[in-house]
């Protein structure tokens, strides 16, 4: 592709991400899943056309917004989308060459920790910007107590609720941005795939192998939880994220697991039907990845598939 078609059509996914960041103005829940798919044309056009490409698509969105907006509205979209995906397009486009002269990319595992790691550090951002983490929980909790006012609901059971979504919704809020960002990844992934235009090979789940610093950090913030006070609210909401990490972990044990199976597929269809149904295999899956460092499973079964 020619470098002003490139160029144009990096400026049209911007434009795309703006307009469906925008979405959210229709104040109706078609407009928030548009929302939801704000970072896919961004990632679209960097594992097309590359890094620069990503990075021109951002700013294409932000100016979008700052046109649209005001400079507070362009400055969220560049912290929540421009910024993250652009360094992950970046890992995710490097590639080192090897003796037998095939291509290594950069490897799953290590963008799973990047992304955990913007995750942790919004958290903090999100900490120093409203004073500590004691005037981040009352600032929550005062607005949560103001949306509950509405419900009919006795104060004390108000306040208690108020209290309880406090303590955990940065947590919530990252991990969930981390769950959007993995599906919006692996879906421009696919579809460039589709039409085998993508830049890299699309990365294998099952290979997904996190680095031990993940786990070090699970092991910090739970005992975080133990002191109470400012490190307790620190530490819960730093599990709540880590917990997408480990579950990816867990799913790549599981996608290792059912190439042994006669229709791995139809296996999968079942895991993610219930998962969606019901939830607690994607609980399973987290136990499963925050232990597989010490089990080895993943190493186990390519062994036992080596034999067969």
């Amino acid at each position: 592709m020619s470098r002003p078609a490139a160029a144009a059509v990096s400026v049209g996914c911007g434009a795309a991400a703006a307009a469906l960041y925008l979405a959210v103005m229709l104040g109706s829940p078609g407009g928030l899943i548009l929302v939801y798919l704000t970072q896919l044309p961004l990632f679209a056009a960097g594992l097309w056309l590359g890094f620069g490409a990503a990075a021109v698509a951002g700013a294409t969105a932000m100016l979008a917004l700052l046109a649209a907006s005001d400079a507070i509205a362009a400055a969220l979209f560049a912290g929540l989308n421009v910024v993250p995906v652009v360094i992950l397009v970046r890992q995710a486009l490097l590639a080192r060459r090897q003796d037998d002269g095939t291509l290594q990319w950069y490897p799953p595992g290590l963008l799973a920790a990047w992304l955990t790691g913007m995750a942790l550090a919004g958290i903090g951002a999100a900490v120093v910007a409203l004073g500590g983490p004691a005037n981040l929980q009352a600032s929550l909790h005062a607005v949560m107590s103001q949306l509950l006012a509405r419900l009919p609901v006795e104060s004390a059971e108000r306040s208690e609720v108020a209290a309880a979504l406090a303590l955990v919704i940065p947590g919530v809020v990252a991990s969930s941005w981390m769950v959007m960002a993995v599906i919006n990844a692996a879906l421009a992934q696919g579809l460039l795939a589709r039409f085998k235009v993508n830049w890299r090979p699309s990365p294998e789940l099952a290979a997904l192998d996190l680095p031990l610093w993940l786990s070090a950090a699970f092991a910090l913030a739970a005992a975080m939880t133990a002191l109470g006070g400012a490190a307790r609210f620190l530490g819960i909401n730093a599990l709540i994220a880590l917990v997408v990490p480990f579950t990816l972990a867990g799913l790549g044990v599981l996608h290792a697991a059912v190439r042994h199976l006669a229709h791995p597929a139809m296996a999968l269809v079942v895991f993610y039907t219930l998962a969606g149904l019901f939830g607690w295999p994607l609980l399973v899956a987290a136990i499963i990845g925050l232990f597989e460092p010490w089990l080895g499973l993943r190493r186990r079964l390519a062994a036992m598939q080596r034999k067969t």
